[in-house]
């Protein structure tokens, strides 16, 4: 099939740190989409024989800070694309000795501790109350739970934190006595803002560091990135076990209403 003859993606993957490509160039395509936020390069390939879109989320050479990354434009950019479920991978430390450093999490409640980013879409003309207390697609985890088997914890509470710095020793902690299990800078507000146009998530997580207990390592950028080089081969492969196993007919919660989606999809671009 000619690259430009490509069906409609109903899968996307968002890249986290370390995963700035998933195609073999010759056989995929960049497509800039113009959203009302901004523009979006997104690459259009195939996943295990599925039509997928990829964006990285820090951009192709990871340029883009986390506090800094334009998450409206990217959702609605996989959303105006036909997506329907988004398989997303982010590095994140570990605050629970229930999720150590080299696991797979298959993340499935988030705690919000950013500030000032653009987190709705319904900011104008029309209220919309996001139901939240199951985040990520209930029907995405559980066929990611089957699809990894024993190879991934099944469950685990993010933190958000705003970045880019890492915690503090005291914040660590804290975030662990507040419930989390692992923290990370992105995946607020990513998750709401899909979910928020009926667009299934389900996220698979790396536990790259022990965070900032300073007993058990020095944490660095350089380590993190070391470790994510070195599973890059696991986590693209059980990524593409999840893609494969979304069914062809798999159809995300209806949160919103659709006409309001509809709304949001048919503002005019930037």
């Amino acid at each position: 099939m000619n690259i430009a003859e490509r069906p409609t993606p109903s899968i996307a993957v968002i890249g986290g740190s370390g995963l700035y490509s998933l195609f073999d160039p010759a056989a995929s395509r960049l497509h800039r989409v113009d959203t009302p936020y901004g523009s979006v390069d997104v690459t259009l390939g195939e996943l295990d024989g599925r039509a997928t879109a990829f964006l990285p989320r820090h951009g192709a050479s990871h340029s883009v800070a986390p506090h800094l990354i334009n998450f409206r434009a990217n959702i609605w950019a996989l959303a105006s694309l036909g997506v329907k479920a988004i398989i997303s991978s982010a590095a994140v430390g570990s605050l629970s000795p229930e999720h150590p450093v080299g696991s797979l999490v298959l993340t499935d409640q988030y705690i919000d501790r950013t500030s000032g980013r653009a987190d709705t879409f319904y900011d104008r003309g029309s209220v919309q109350h996001l139901p939240s207390s199951e985040p990520f697609c209930p029907g995405l985890l559980a066929i990611a739970r089957k699809a990894l088997g024993g190879g991934v914890v099944a469950g685990g509470t993010v933190a958000v934190i705003q970045g880019p710095r890492f915690s503090t020793a005291a914040e660590s902690r804290w975030l662990a006595a507040s419930g989390a299990h692992i923290v990370n800078m992105t995946l607020y507000p990513e998750v709401p803002l899909a979910a928020e146009l009926n667009v299934g998530m389900v996220n698979l997580a790396f536990v790259t560091d022990s965070d900032a207990r300073a007993a058990e390592e020095d944490l660095s950028a350089e380590l993190v990135f070391a470790r994510l080089r070195e599973a890059q081969p696991r986590i693209i492969a059980s990524i593409a076990a999840i893609a494969a196993a979304i069914p062809e007919n798999y159809a995300a919660r209806q949160l919103i209403e659709p006409t309001e989606v509809d709304a949001v999809l048919a503002r005019a671009t930037a």
